[in-house]
């Protein structure tokens, strides 16, 4: 059986970003979204979500680029000066150094999930801005935000061969990126079976990210295979509030909303059926 989750980041980011995810939550393409507990529409999003049953909604945590949920004297460590690293390099040579402290990552993804929670959302699963907890020294202290939370799935981060391989129009260099973060991929399924969390088969469409056009989107849905995957995309607007922050995806998302517009109908041609982590 071919089963995939479509699961929207970023919620929270801006309001348009919220209507476009609710949009297609509600035409069914989107089944999943993960929300930003400190972004600057969060309760924005809070109230689409109260009035919405799809999609489903997870976690969406952040250690790098933005602003943390407890205040900088109880992590100082990860949030000098009041917020955190502002790129993902500086946040992993950091982490590798072992100048972050595994119980400050632990104590802000509680914090951050704790927040989403008694906003009164349901959390399906977690996963990472970035995909930090691709690295054991993020993984083990979220697993255990996780389990603290009661929450019982988590994103797995890695994209299979046969997806890279359908991503023709990939860059070289996020190509490196992403075959050098999968040597962390053994480490990852121990862990997450140890911790007793339910997670995919990998996620798809991360070395799409930023050009998941239609015709990308419709090879990738050509060349799944039988198993539970996860789409990651960031649909949205590009409008002046997406300008107003700081992304490298602005325009890519209207692209990617309109390529999930047609999701469905690629989805039903192919035999794929369509869940979310609560189905995990």
């Amino acid at each position: 059986m071919k089963r995939l989750i479509v699961n929207a980041d970023d919620l929270g980011l801006t309001p348009g970003v919220n209507r476009i995810v609710f949009r297609l939550g509600e035409a069914g393409a989107v089944t999943s979204a993960t929300l930003m507990a400190s972004s600057l529409a969060f309760e924005d999003a809070i109230g689409l979500i109260r009035h919405r049953s799809t999609p489903a909604v997870g976690c969406h945590l952040i250690f790098v680029d933005g602003t943390p949920i407890l205040p900088s004297p109880e992590i100082p460590s990860l949030a000098p000066g009041g917020l955190f690293r502002s790129t993902l390099g500086s946040f992993v040579s950091d982490l590798l150094r072992n100048r972050i402290v595994e119980a400050e990552i632990e104590a802000e993804a509680t914090a951050q999930i704790r927040k989403v929670q008694q906003a009164g959302v349901k959390v399906t699963h977690i996963d990472t801005h970035k995909h930090t907890h691709m690295f054991p020294g993020v993984l083990r202290p979220v697993l255990r935000a996780a389990l603290a939370c009661g929450v019982k799935a988590i994103r797995n981060p890695y994209e299979p061969q046969w997806s890279i391989r359908a991503t023709p129009h990939s860059t070289i260099t996020r190509r490196a990126q992403v075959a050098v973060l999968n040597t962390q991929k053994g480490t990852f399924y121990r862990l997450v079976r140890e911790a007793g969390l339910s997670t995919t088969d990998g996620a798809i469409g991360v070395v799409a990210t930023g050009t998941l056009d239609r015709p990308a989107l419709h090879s990738l849905l050509q060349a799944i295979p039988d198993g539970t995957w996860e789409l990651v995309c960031h649909p949205g607007l590009d409008d002046q509030a997406l300008r107003n922050i700081q992304t490298r995806l602005r325009n890519s998302r209207e692209i990617e909303a309109d390529a999930l517009a047609a999701l469905i109908p690629a989805t039903a041609s192919q035999g794929i059926n369509l869940i979310h982590f609560g189905s995990l």
